[in-house]
């Protein structure tokens, strides 16, 4: 029995977003052709991959199982693609991936482990870049693949599709002020002492902007360039921090607060450059979004 690698590709699709609509969209399909397509692929496997439902659809067992084995045919493609291609150019294909720094700090660096192990032939050059910059370097064809927020990068004429949420997140020293506590304001936070970024760090700078002129006075026990940093220094209890609730360590403990704040409620893009889509990009993209995928629940974790 034999799948088109186009269909595994659009099934994939559908799976990850949780819709026959967004996977069509994503595949840069209509709902029609994906749909009859979807069809095709059950009659040919003959059993239901799809549970369909006012909400969206998702996988039946033998629909889990087909995903998991898509995954590494189509890894498996690109990989042998990449293969070929290097007898016609040169050795090694090189991309430019550019992300903000809140998604440098696991996303990335997870999705470029698994990548660059499965792909020995291909090279990634890696920049931190605020949104607006990334939106430039893509639309010049000057980056192959971004990771962006979703209120700057929208409206560009890039193609883009959503990655995670990045919601930002109060977080202090574990059984501190904010234990017991579910959901704070910013102004809340404001009125005890911070530990923050850099003034020129990106996340801070986006922070800001959001705020705008009337946002309330924080005092800044210190200030550092680093998330790792800022995290420790926030669960060893000098200050409480606004950090991506995704840069957070699982297995560490502190206690997390939602903020209440429309604008902490950020979501991650996966912007394409305006350059073909050559087989490593595509590869590289997959990784991304499984490593945008929700890690196991926190055990160390309290207040959400």
């Amino acid at each position: 029995m034999r799948y088109d690698l186009d269909d595994l590709r659009l099934f994939l699709a559908i799976v990850a977003e949780g819709s026959i609509t967004a996977g069509a969209r994503r595949m840069h399909l209509s709902l029609p052709s994906a749909s009859a397509r979807v069809r095709a692929l059950e009659h040919h496997a003959g059993v239901d991959l799809l549970v369909r439902g006012r909400r969206g659809v998702r996988p039946t067992p033998a629909g889990t199982t087909l995903a998991r084995h898509a995954r590494e045919v189509v890894d498996r493609t690109a990989r042998l693609d990449s293969a070929v291609a290097s007898y016609t150019k040169s050795p090694t294909t090189r991309l430019t991936l550019l992300s903000g720094s809140s998604a440098m700090h696991r996303l990335v660096p997870r999705a470029l482990v698994s990548f660059l192990q499965a792909h020995p032939d291909v090279d990634v050059t890696v920049r931190e870049s605020r949104t607006p910059h990334t939106v430039r370097m893509l639309a010049d064809g000057e980056a192959d693949l971004g990771v962006v927020v979703d209120d700057e990068a929208r409206d560009r004429g890039l193609d883009l599709e959503a990655l995670g949420d990045d919601f930002l997140v109060v977080i202090g020293q574990s059984g501190g002020i904010l234990v017991g506590r579910s959901a704070v304001s910013y102004s809340e936070v404001a009125e005890h002492p911070l530990v923050g970024l850099d003034a020129d760090s990106a996340l801070r700078r986006w922070i800001e902007e959001h705020l705008g002129p009337h946002a309330p006075a924080a005092r800044y026990r210190t200030t550092v360039a680093d998330l790792n940093v800022l995290i420790a220094l926030a669960a060893a209890g000098v200050g409480l921090a606004v950090v991506p609730r995704r840069a957070l360590d699982p297995g560490r403990p502190l206690d997390v607060c939602e903020l209440r704040d429309p604008w902490a409620r950020r979501h991650l893009l996966l912007a394409w450059g305006v350059n073909d889509r050559p087989a490593p990009a595509a590869a590289l993209a997959e990784h991304l979004r499984q490593a945008a995928l929700p890690e196991p629940a926190a055990t160390g974790q309290t207040g959400m």
